[in-house]
């Protein structure tokens, strides 16, 4: 028995603009000026009380919220953090590149940088758990 194909997605054009744009972050470029420009305003936010955990544990690099420091030390961790870092090793293109590119001035390849993770200063805080006194026959 052969089945017919059924074409139930074959109208909605007008929504698959929708479904690739629902989950944008920034590009590349956007990131790189976020580093460069604002890295310090970023990583040290006020407190917002719409974003995940209050802003104040935000990857830079992947230009994401997380709810806490575990979260955020777990992302370190992924692939997903790690392709972004090996990304934003080059250096961006310019307008000025792409018309040397094209013929009109030296034109020079882009440089590799190191790029490196860059926690915010409420993951840097010391353990304050307390000690607990063991104590002991002798005491």
């Amino acid at each position: 028995m052969v089945y017919k194909r059924k074409k139930y997605h074959r109208g909605d054009t007008h929504l698959k603009r929708r479904w690739m744009t629902k989950r944008r972050t920034k590009d590349l470029d956007e990131i790189d000026h976020d580093l460069n420009e604002n890295a310090e305003k970023l990583l040290n936010q006020e407190t917002d009380l719409d974003k995940p955990g209050q802003a104040q544990f935000y990857c830079i690099h992947c230009a994401r919220y997380f709810i806490d420091n575990q979260a955020l030390q777990d992302h370190y961790r992924t692939k997903v953090h790690k392709r972004r870092l090996k990304a934003l090793e080059l250096e961006p293109y310019t307008i000025e590149d792409s018309e040397k590119a094209a013929g009109q001035g030296n034109f020079k390849q882009a440089v590799k940088r190191k790029i490196e993770t860059l926690p915010p200063k409420a993951s840097e805080k010391p353990d304050s758990t307390p000690t607990k006194k063991v104590k002991t026959s002798n005491d």
